[in-house]
């Protein structure tokens, strides 16, 4: 009896061993990804997208938010290992001249990003070099984003391209934002720096001005990056980054969602990645 209870013992604490070292040995073997990311909707719409799609998979997925300059150090330095919203030739070129050597491409997301000084449709100028004719009407001020942000220097070379007599306001995407639905509620003037894809243009009515001097650049890309040689491996999440396709309506409807769901952008990624899986499941092949 004593012997049988001993082996029962014994027996009993074989399992649980085994039991808690499978778990930790389980713990320790599920593969961890780090994705930087800025306050920019489709940035946001995209990487909880990402999120979501490796989560289920098995993957255990840190965010992590900052503005531009640090993402990217952060990418370089393998702090981070992926940052989904790299807009090129133009926006991003001073910091992929800076980093460029400790970082790699993945793949492209977005192959028709804008930038440019938007108005709401009913402002009557159509064009960069009109804005001095009529800036009391903006009331000197052209309202930014984030001061880090590649728009924003590049807006202080329209400034200075065109000779605009206009101050550049910093805010953040968010105050931007609240910023122009005040002035479209109450059909006032204002100039806002934005960008396509955004969400602005599907709530609002808006055009973007033209821009004689090409200062702005023409169509960007947005594209994914990460630590150099994160690809070599990890080839599965390489596919699925390298194959992380978005197109006007897609990424619409994506940006839209989450945008929608304030505090719980993850969860709306999650359901829109459902509505859409045998596509995004596509990614991984």
């Amino acid at each position: 009896m004593k012997k049988l209870t001993l082996f029962a013992v014994v027996f009993a604490a074989s399992v649980l061993f085994n039991a808690c070292s499978g778990g930790k040995k389980k713990a320790e073997d599920k593969k961890q990804v780090t994705i930087a990311m800025v306050n920019w909707i489709e940035c946001i719409a995209n990487t909880n997208l990402a999120k979501a799609v490796l989560e289920e998979k098995g993957y255990d997925v840190k965010l992590i938010n900052a503005d531009v300059a640090p993402v990217f150090a952060a990418v370089a330095k393998g702090n981070a290992d992926l940052f989904m919203e790299v807009w090129e030739p133009i926006t991003h070129k001073p910091y992929i001249e800076k980093f460029g050597d400790q970082v790699e491409h993945i793949g492209t997301i977005y192959t028709e990003g804008l930038l440019g000084l938007v108005v709401p449709s009913y402002v009557t100028v159509n064009s960069i070099d009109e804005l001095n004719s009529v800036k009391d009407k903006f009331q000197g001020k052209i309202i930014g984003i984030n001061p880090g942000a590649g728009i924003m220097n590049i807006t202080k070379d329209v400034i200075k391209d065109y000779d605009l007599d206009l101050e550049l306001v910093a805010s953040s995407e968010a105050g931007m934002l609240a910023s122009l639905k005040k002035a479209y509620d109450k059909q006032e003037w204002v100039v806002v720096t934005g960008w396509k894809p955004h969400t602005m243009f599907a709530r609002y009515d808006l055009k973007i001005l033209e821009d004689p001097k090409k200062t702005m650049g023409k169509a960007e890309t947005i594209s994914t990056i990460a630590t150099k040689g994160w690809a070599e491996k990890n080839p599965e999440l390489a596919s699925f980054f390298k194959n992380f396709k978005m197109t006007d309506d897609l990424l619409g409807s994506l940006m839209l969602a989450v945008e929608g769901n304030p505090g719980k952008e993850s969860e709306a990624a999650k359901q829109w990645y459902h509505e859409h899986k045998e596509l995004v499941d596509g990614w991984f092949e």
